[in-house]
């Protein structure tokens, strides 16, 4: 088994122009265990869409005295390049982050090595639905759909079950262009 240091995210957002978050959560996953997780709110000056609020729960009140993205990555940043990152669905959470990254005018890296738990999970369990919360019924995960905290941690376990199963991590991770 491969043994790789993999940095577990998710994003909430909150509007339709996924280009700002409004919810991070982290869950660092190391020598096959889940050793440190991270989560915050982030102001993400700008407006919120009603479908977004009512998905996650999260509206202005919540994150107004929250850090803004510049200052949250400043605390991130050292964890979010510690390892190959990870997510369901991890195009998405890559895209979102790109967007800060390049809205707010902060380089970071060129390209970052990731993987993809629903691209796995369909690799692996090709005759099952591959969303986060199908695969957290099946595995007997607990769920707090579209709270980062709850995703990122339920992610990162998922992946675990997936090693135990043999799964080799070197097949799954692929290169993600950030500039």
């Amino acid at each position: 088994m491969d043994m790789y240091r993999y940095v577990v995210f998710d994003v909430e957002t909150p509007n339709r122009y996924n280009n700002r978050m409004s919810a991070i959560g982290i869950s660092v996953i190391e020598d096959g265990v889940i050793r440190d997780e991270y989560f915050s709110y982030v102001n993400p000056e700008a407006d919120f869409d009603y479908f977004n609020t009512q998905l996650t729960g999260i509206d202005a009140a919540t994150v107004r005295n929250a850090p803004t993205f510049p200052q949250l990555w400043n605390r991130i940043e050292p964890v979010m390049s510690s390892g190959i990152l990870m997510a369901h669905n991890a195009v998405f959470d890559l895209g979102v982050l790109k967007k800060c990254l390049q809205d707010y005018e902060i380089s970071w890296k060129e390209s970052v090595r990731y993987c993809c738990t629903a691209r796995i999970g369909r690799a692996l369990l090709p005759d099952m639905k591959h969303r986060l919360n199908d695969l957290c019924s099946y595995y007997g995960i607990c769920l707090d759909h579209h709270q980062a905290d709850s995703d990122s941690h339920a992610c990162a376990e998922i992946f675990l079950r997936y090693m135990q199963s043999g799964m080799r991590e070197s097949d799954f991770i692929r290169t993600y262009r950030l500039a």
